[in-house]
């Protein structure tokens, strides 16, 4: 007689225990990721006191879990002060942070002013806010950092969050322009960094869900489906999907900048540039077709090798 083979589904212990190693799995890289960012822009120093911005989103929510992890590790001290600005929206849960902050015994500040109110006035409807939000929530966060004595404002920008602007610039601004992950303000009193630099927005929306971070969704921009940033986030989605690593060789290719190879004046001398039969030691990279992959091809490049 034939022995039958019946593939049975895999029990439900081994399933949980699957489901928890991948867990592990992504907190690990969500961590070394983040560590790796802030080594290699020096981001956080001994005695340094971090003001953590919290705004009720994953990204945040996971930027502050991350930075409580690596504050245990770290072979540095430095304090973490959470942040959340309560700008007064209508329907704001404004219980939510304070008592999830509590549980986890973060020291924390929730900041009141109403920019909600100013926005709306200022902004006919139907308008793009961010801007104008921006800029009040970047002064009030400022002065706020002052009056903490914070030495460091965190900002929970991501690498998606990182291409989307080098792309809104390049389309919108006419600007080959990013987002730094780390930055003097424009008055050169505050150091801005961005610790999850490195780290992809797909596993930020994996870890809020597995941390069951309480979000709180933002009804003032929230709502506005069609901001051009959405739909650069939308391409890039798409293309992360069709070519994995594409969106990892782009981040790559913010830390290969080549001034001799694009055009900008102030940059490199082109004017004063003169064959003068020295051959450079890179060679002539813009002829070179290695340069060029096939398209569909492009190699799954590692921001990072611990």
């Amino acid at each position: 007689m034939s022995a039958v083979w019946i593939e049975q589904e895999p029990s439900p212990a081994l399933a949980d225990r699957k489901i928890e190693r991948e867990n592990h799995k992504l907190e690990k890289r969500l961590c070394r990721l983040a560590g790796q960012a802030i080594v290699d822009y020096n981001m956080i120093e001994e005695g340094d006191k971090v003001m953590v911005c919290l705004s009720g989103g994953k990204d945040s929510y996971a930027m502050l879990d991350v930075l409580l992890k690596l504050q245990q590790r770290a072979p540095i001290d430095f304090s973490l002060m959470a942040v959340n600005l309560d700008q007064k929206q209508p329907g704001f849960p404004e219980h939510i942070l304070p008592a999830y902050l509590e549980k986890l015994g973060v020291p924390f500040h929730i900041e009141n002013q109403d920019t909600y109110s100013i926005v709306k006035d200022k902004i006919p409807e139907g308008k793009t806010m961010c801007s104008l939000c921006s800029r009040l929530r970047r002064g009030i966060l400022y002065r706020v950092a002052d009056e903490l004595g914070a030495t460091k404002i965190a900002l929970g920008h991501h690498r998606d969050d990182m291409l989307q602007t080098l792309f809104l610039n390049m389309f919108f601004g006419g600007k080959l322009k990013g987002m730094p992950p780390k930055l003097v303000s424009d008055d050169g009193k505050h150091m801005v960094i961005r610790p999850l630099a490195y780290v992809a927005e797909k596993d930020l929306v994996r870890w809020a869900e597995v941390q069951a971070f309480p979000i709180i969704p933002c009804t003032l921009c929230g709502s506005q489906e069609n901001l051009q940033r959405k739909q650069v986030g939308e391409m890039l989605r798409d293309w992360d999907k069709r070519f994995p690593g594409r969106l990892d060789n782009m981040l790559h290719s913010l830390q290969n900048v080549v001034p001799s190879h694009l055009a900008d004046g102030t940059l490199y001398d082109y004017k004063g540039l003169t064959a003068n039969g020295v051959a450079r030691a890179d060679g002539d990279r813009a002829f070179d077709p290695e340069e060029l992959p096939v398209a569909g091809t492009l190699p799954t490049l590692q921001v990072i090798k611990l």
